[in-house]
């Protein structure tokens, strides 16, 4: 790959990685305020599985459509759209793919709201009846953010077909921000002389399900400005245009063989969240806990890079340019591995102060940072795994090879699914973390079974992606054991020096100094080594 296609890379991923940090951050802040709010009581559970039900849907069915389907569709008519009747095609294709994606989405919510009663029984132990009807009316005010956000997916792939990642890159923020802000004013505003604990973590629920959702529209309107600044203006068309039109035909067609695949990977979710809703209270809040600090860092880089490699391999691709398409595939691996596996061994050494930091106030009692950190040991461990996925599974759609991330998404899910169900029969230790380990080992599976298929492409270089892909790793793990030893010393040092202050004080000055003296002790490893990728690092920065 050449060095301006690098620093392309690069500086796309620096750029879009900055608003996704924001956003990641802010993320974390959003279950801060849940944990203050709610901690791991039955109405966290509630909120957590009301969510998830569209959520899952939108990834499913938005994000799928989006980066299976839609870029490679719109990025191939862009290549085409010279004169005047390419232009006329591709904003009939715009149109009619609006138009398909808010019909769709509109008949799975009216369905979703009718049986959410029936819906939500899988997750929920039946004898509570209370928190079955509570977990309904969640899921109801919080089914319709799936259109919206799904509308808002749709500019996001217009935006990023034609390589602008910012907007959408900033809207997380936006949404965040408006959770956040709606649980803080909304709660006190439902609880007014209430003195009942139990009714305010209920109306607490409550005021983050409306932030939700009014999140998610304000997700679709920031990007709309955008769409129309790149002359592809859209509007809603009939749905005959909409069902007949050659794009969505094709998009249909790309996505329904994944659909399977992505449904088995997102079910994943389904099954972990079923198993822990009936194993105890506060289970399914500490994995989702857990969850999100490692999505702080998988979002960080991992969706960041994923998004934008995604148009260039198709690109590639098209071209049949395979030495630059397997360059840009290495090195995008050998980033997510200098991210991924350093901040697996230091969370391991600090888990349970950076949690203990993180969420430990008010209604997040000691009970549930054990209950945290029990399910983060085990989540962070597929750290490296996760986000390889999101570096190999866009290579195999820039390819139109959607079949392959489907079998591979089965293999994971079949692995998830029989080993939750053994764990949590012969060892069902009271926690969520053999619920965790069984994510991590599909997320394995499912990695081993993506570099099994890429060698079916003949012009590609397998052999060389997983051979620099696995050594490199390897150099990482080693580097970081190294640098794990004096912090695990240090920490134990430090924490009892300020066990006598706040929460900030007592949690913040170890885990802050840990990363100092880790982060050091990498830096002078990888820059004695002359790291290939920490020059092309240092090289952006001297630009």
């Amino acid at each position: 790959m050449s060095e301006k296609k690098s620093r392309s890379l690069l500086s796309a991923g620096l750029s879009l990685s900055f608003f996704t940090l924001c956003s990641r951050i802010l993320g974390l802040v959003r279950e801060m305020t849940k944990a203050a709010f709610l901690g791991t009581s039955k109405y966290a559970d509630a909120f957590g599985i009301a969510f998830m039900i569209p959520n899952l849907l939108r990834r499913l069915f938005a994000e799928n459509a989006i980066s299976v389907a839609f870029i490679p569709t719109f990025k191939g008519y862009l290549e085409d759209s010279d004169s005047q009747d390419g232009k006329q095609t591709i904003r009939e294709f715009l149109n009619a793919t609006l138009t398909l994606i808010t019909f769709l989405t509109t008949c799975v919510v009216l369905l979703g709201i009718i049986f959410t009663p029936l819906i939500v029984r899988i997750f929920l132990d039946n004898t509570d009846g209370e928190l079955i009807a509570e977990t309904a009316v969640l899921t109801r005010i919080m089914f319709p953010y799936l259109i919206v956000i799904s509308i808002a997916a749709f500019f996001q792939g217009i935006l990023n077909g034609v390589k602008i990642f910012s907007p959408s890159g900033f809207t997380p923020v936006l949404f965040n921000s408006i959770v956040i802000a709606a649980t803080y004013i909304l709660t006190p505003a439902f609880t007014d002389s209430i003195e009942d604990t139990e009714i305010r973590a209920q109306m607490a629920a409550r005021a983050m399900s409306i932030g939700v959702i009014s999140g998610g529209c304000v997700q679709a309107l920031f990007q709309l400005p955008f769409v129309i600044k790149t002359g592809w203006t859209v509007h809603f068309t009939t749905l005959k245009k909409a069902f007949s039109n050659p794009g969505t035909r094709r998009v249909m067609k790309l996505i329904v063989p994944t659909i399977i695949g992505m449904a088995c990977y997102q079910l994943n979710d389904v099954v972990s969240t079923a198993l822990a809703g009936k194993a105890g209270t506060g289970i399914v809040s500490s994995l989702q806990y857990s969850l999100r600090l490692q999505e702080l860092i998988l979002g960080i880089f991992a969706v960041s890079i994923g998004t934008v490699i995604l148009p260039d391999l198709s690109g590639l691709a098209k071209k049949e340019l395979w030495s630059d398409f397997n360059a840009m595939l290495v090195q995008a691996a050998k980033i997510m591995a200098l991210i991924s596996i350093p901040v697996t061994f230091f969370s391991l050494v600090c888990g349970e102060d950076i949690i203990s930091l993180v969420y430990k106030s008010k209604k997040f009692s000691d009970e549930s940072v054990r209950l945290t950190l029990v399910a983060f040991r085990w989540h962070i461990a597929g750290l490296f795994f996760i986000a390889l996925n999101r570096i190999l599974s866009p290579a195999f759609y820039a390819q139109g090879n959607t079949k392959s991330p489907t079998l591979a998404g089965i293999i994971g899910f079949a692995v998830n699914i029989a080993l939750a169900l053994a764990i949590v029969r012969f060892r069902n230790d009271g926690t969520g973390g053999g619920i965790a380990l069984a994510l991590s080992v599909a997320s394995f599976a499912n990695t081993v079974a993506l570099f099994i298929f890429l060698t079916k492409n003949q012009n590609l270089d397998v052999g060389s992606v997983t051979k620099g892909t696995v050594f490199y790793a390897l150099k990482l793990v080693v580097f970081s054991v190294v640098a794990a030893i004096p912090t695990f010393f240090v920490r134990n040092a430090l924490l009892p020096v300020f066990e006598n202050y706040g929460r900030l004080i007592r949690f913040g000055v170890p885990v802050f100094a840990c990363a100092l003296l880790f982060a050091l002790i990498g830096v002078v490893l990888l820059v004695s080594t002359k790291d290939e990728i920490v020059k092309v690092i240092v090289r952006k920065i001297k630009r």
